[in-house]
């Protein structure tokens, strides 16, 4: 539903408010700041950087910018958590290219995640290439142009985010995977989890990550500072290329141009499918995302399965178990390495368990009779794991996490009647008004309780205003500086850029969309049975309802056709046979197929360039179009979608 931006008064950013800067007096007086280790790790075998490090796409547009990240330099203001802003400046202020080890090197920050280079014998071999295919390529420069240029051997992809794939065509082509020129090496099931959580739900995840990772956000003290996991996301171009090598068990050892690999697989923990691995002649060990310098999410805010922290504190343990006694060195996909055995041993102990407590904590409580917000008021950390910074609350948050635990093992409902069948939010803000005696009357009591400090009370009676009437001015203007105290207060990076997108939602109104479609780069590399479960998706169920459609599709660099069929209004896709029967039939390549489903090209344009025969019932190719939703990119977050 639109509606209008705030007055210009009431858009503007506000100051910490006294309850706020309390809050933040606390975490000082809380927290050991004289504490420089993690500074001197993360400067520590410093080679090069890019000045400014700005990247762009080819035609001209930022699609990473670090350079507006120099506010930093200052001392923490009231309008941040000092811990965070601890965290933004070891994430944004050593960005660059670092030796881990002789022949071991990492670019950071030159976006969310490191890219990590291997010198091997002719080439280099690469693991995770970031994001984007403009971080990644300007990452591999500046090693070439430092270390001395060498080609690529190997990708490496630890686990199926794509922060730490979709960057691969900024280092290599597909021509290079297809042909085997260059190993692309991943752990079982990545394709799979990789498409799944990308494509299937890729629309709504992306629209939550514009919040989880304040894209949208001008970088400043009362704006974006960090997202936690790293100095900022990559905004540039995606692409997917399916790997030419899986490693499936845990004691699986690749040579790779001299370097030699030994692999445990980490399933089902921070990705559902990661591997970590030991390099026997670094004595080091990358950890992959399975540990990091701050406390990981359990689930993420942008949308995902919730993941297993009883299995997350036991695969660290294992990686204690069998690298501890030979490892010097610990590095990961984010932040910076830590050195030493005894050192890298105890981080490793300490993270464990921090997963391993917030768990059994969880369900302690939950076997007390408790449900998920009760328990998230009650679990917090014993200090010898709180005290740590690389334990703190930068990403993930003992509060979400210790609720995700619970819906893992009891799922959603608390066993209340109560909450087993509710009213949408929309439905509920109306009758809760009437109740309380109307928009007004709630907004001038949230007054008082916003002048106390009780931001979070604030939040909740207030989204209601905005659900039932978004062009209620006082009570939305309100509600956006709410969110923003809770944001200036937050010590997740996370939390922080929601609470803040949410306020700069409520105060411009939405920012402009269009629809969804997978990247072209990201398209060319999905294979086309992950096509159809998007087309199955987006299935419209009223317009598919009285369909009983047979398509034959012949794939000129396939082995072998698939017919879908629609019926029952659901899709589905099949291997064809000899005895197939269709009411029509296409034939033309999965590229063009892609671009004609995308929206990128027609089926018209196909047929003139010959690039497309239609047999059969042409009917169905023209009745197809019209059987699929569109997903608009920004859709509303805090005010009421269209009912």
């Amino acid at each position: 539903m639109p509606y209008k931006p705030l007055p210009e008064a009431l858009r503007r950013a506000k100051p910490a408010s006294e309850h706020t800067q309390s809050a933040q007096a606390e975490v000082r007086e809380q927290l050991d700041f004289a504490d420089r280790q993690s500074f001197d790790d993360a400067a520590k075998g410093f080679i090069a950087t890019l000045e400014p490090l700005t990247l762009q796409r080819d035609e001209g547009q930022v699609t990473y910018d670090l350079a507006r990240m120099s506010f930093l330099d200052q001392e923490a203001p009231d309008t941040v958590n000092p811990s965070l802003w601890r965290q933004a400046q070891l994430n944004a202020q050593h960005n660059g290219l670092y030796e881990v080890s002789d022949g071991l090197y990492q670019v950071r920050s030159f976006d969310i995640a490191n890219m990590t280079l291997i010198r091997g014998n002719s080439g280099w071999i690469i693991i995770d290439p970031l994001t984007s295919s403009e971080s990644s390529a300007a990452a591999l420069q500046l090693a070439n142009d430092h270390l001395g240029e060498r080609p690529v051997v190997a990708v490496i992809h630890t686990h199926s985010h794509a922060d730490h794939f979709a960057g691969v065509l900024g280092v290599i082509n597909h021509n290079d995977a297809a042909s085997g020129r260059v190993a692309v090496i991943a752990p079982k099931d990545f394709v799979k989890e990789s498409l799944n959580e990308n494509v299937l739900v890729g629309n709504a995840m992306a629209r939550r990550s514009t919040y989880m990772y304040g894209n949208l956000l001008p970088a400043s003290p009362t704006g974006y500072v960090t997202t936690g996991l790293g100095a900022a996301l990559s905004m540039g171009t995606t692409g997917f290329i399916v790997p030419n090598d899986l490693v499936c068990e845990t004691g699986e050892t690749r040579l790779i141009d001299g370097i030699e690999f030994e692999f445990q697989m980490t399933m089902g923990t921070e990705a559902p499918s990661e591997f970590v691995f030991y390099l026997p002649q670094f004595k080091a060990l990358c950890m992959s995302e399975i540990t990091s310098h701050h406390l990981h999410n359990v689930y993420t805010p942008r949308g995902a399965q919730v993941r297993d922290a009883l299995a997350w504190a036991a695969q660290i343990n294992e990686s204690i178990e069998l690298f501890g006694e030979r490892l010097e060195i610990q590095f990961a996909s984010h932040h910076w390495p830590i050195w030493g055995r005894e050192a890298a041993v105890e981080y490793l102990q300490n993270q464990r368990d921090l997963y391993k407590y917030i768990h059994d904590q969880t369900l302690r409580l939950a076997n007390k009779g408790y449900n998920k917000e009760e328990i998230a008021e009650r679990v917090s950390l014993p200090k010898s794991l709180s005290e740590k910074f690389y334990n703190r609350d930068y990403y993930g948050t003992v509060h979400h996490n210790s609720r995700a635990v619970y819906v893992k093992y009891l799922g959603f409902f608390d066993g209340n009647p109560a909450n087993l069948y509710p009213l949408p939010p929309t439905e509920q803000a109306v009758r809760y008004l009437d109740f309380m005696g109307g928009a007004d009357a709630v907004v001038e009591k949230a007054q008082d309780y916003f002048a106390a400090g009780d931001y979070r009370w604030v939040a909740e009676v207030l989204n209601h205003v905005v659900m039932a009437d978004p062009e209620h001015v006082a009570g939305r203007a309100l509600l956006a500086d709410t969110y923003e105290q809770l944001g200036y207060q937050s010590e997740s990076a996370p939390w922080r850029n929601f609470y803040l997108c949410g306020a700069l939602e409520l105060r411009e109104g939405l920012p402009e969309t269009r629809n969804y479609a997978a990247s072209p780069g990201m398209a060319a590399g999905i294979p086309i049975e992950n096509i159809f479960q998007v087309m199955a998706v987006r299935l419209l169920p009223e317009q598919a309802a009285a369909q009983d459609l047979h398509l034959l599709l012949r794939f000129s660099d396939l082995e072998h056709d698939y017919v879908l069929q629609i019926k029952n209004a659901v899709l589905h896709y099949f291997v064809a046979t000899a005895a197939t029967q269709s009411d029509a039939q296409l034939s033309l390549s999965t590229t063009h197929f892609k671009q004609m489903i995308m929206g990128q090209t027609s089926a018209g344009e196909l047929i003139e360039q010959q690039l497309l025969k239609v047999e059969g019932d042409v009917n169905v190719l023209s009745q197809l179009g019209s059987l699929f939703d569109q997903f608009p990119r920004r859709f509303p977050l805090v005010t009421p979608r269209e009912q």
